[in-house]
């Protein structure tokens, strides 16, 4: 936390604020790489949130907190009086009493603006200067495998699961975990990172958009924050086994994959700390892990930038 700050007071300081086992399924509906990152390979620069309200940094109005860089996210407060927000020109909302959050997907550019329209018609800006990561790349000597052809019964069910994620996506719950400092939904090997990438002769390969943490089978997990069930898979899908999406709130959600065993259903209002099911195999994986992903929005983010700490047991 204290890095993330420090990081964000110096960047304010110049002007601008802030300057898969293998994973078969990944989140499907993104296409993630089915390549594993083996737990060696170094964590984000950032690896603390800074999220605390005594930890926060004040710019043209707004109070800022968070994790400026490429995967991260932000929340904050709006200046008093304002009446609209954006995020370089689309409309961002905010809660009665100001709170908002905004995120940064893995390929983010360099700067971001939040404008905050107030009661009187001035615009108030707070310029972003958002990090680059130094994402694990692999450079393979070998073209793109087609692979095998999706089977009739892939072909068939395949639509109709990503129509459901789709909806799940779409659901606005009001929920309030988006305002909580997210816990560890299981300890265990790092078995996968979210943003590693293959490169075959100058092609890239999709880059893995998750977490995958390896505590063994049938090991329980629970909600990281917060939340409704947006979407508890009744059989497993093809490539993401037992799917768990949570809604945090603020267009902000989870997904769980792989689960041996899921132990609530949709509508269920989840806390903190709640067990949620049983890490395992199902879909397209080689051994019980359990991917995480975390969406705001259409953007992809790193949940190591969201918890504290290594994650091993």
């Amino acid at each position: 936390m204290a890095r993330a700050i420090a990081r964000l007071r110096a960047l304010a300081g110049v002007g601008t604020l802030g300057a898969l086992a293998v994973c078969g399924g990944a989140d499907a509906q993104d296409r993630a790489s089915l390549l594993p990152a083996t737990s060696a390979v170094p964590p984000p620069a950032s690896v603390g949130p800074a999220r605390s309200a005594a930890n926060s940094l004040m710019l043209n109005g707004f109070t800022l907190a968070g994790e400026l860089t490429q995967g991260g996210w932000l929340r904050g407060s709006v200046p008093r009086g304002t009446r609209a927000l954006t995020l370089d020109g689309q409309p961002l909302a905010f809660s009665p009493d100001g709170r908002f959050l905004a995120a940064f997907d893995r390929d983010a550019g360099a700067s971001a603006v939040l404008s905050a329209t107030l009661a009187d018609g001035r615009q108030v800006s707070a310029p972003l200067a958002i990090a680059p990561r130094a994402w694990q790349i692999e450079h393979v000597a070998v073209g793109k495998r087609p692979g095998a052809a999706p089977s009739a019964e892939f072909e068939r069910r395949r639509p109709l699961e990503l129509a459901q994620i789709n909806a799940a996506r779409a659901v606005d719950t009001g929920a309030q975990g988006w305002t909580q400092d997210f816990v560890w939904p299981v300890r265990g090997r790092i078995s996968g990172r979210f943003g590693s990438q293959r490169i075959y002769r100058g092609e890239p390969g999709a880059y893995h958009s998750g977490l995958d943490i390896a505590p063994g089978g049938g090991v329980p997990f629970v909600a990281p924050a917060d939340g409704v069930v947006i979407l508890a898979a009744q059989a497993p899908f093809t490539l993401e086994g037992n799917l768990l999406m949570i809604d945090h709130g603020m267009g902000l959600n989870s997904a769980f994959l792989h689960s041996a065993r899921l132990l609530v259903k949709q509508g269920d209002v989840v806390r903190q700390g709640q067990v949620l099911g049983l890490v395992g195999m199902t879909g397209r994986a080689t051994g019980p892990h359990l991917h995480w992903s975390i969406k705001w929005k259409d953007r992809r983010l790193d949940p190591l930038l969201f918890v504290a700490g290594d994650g091993a047991r």
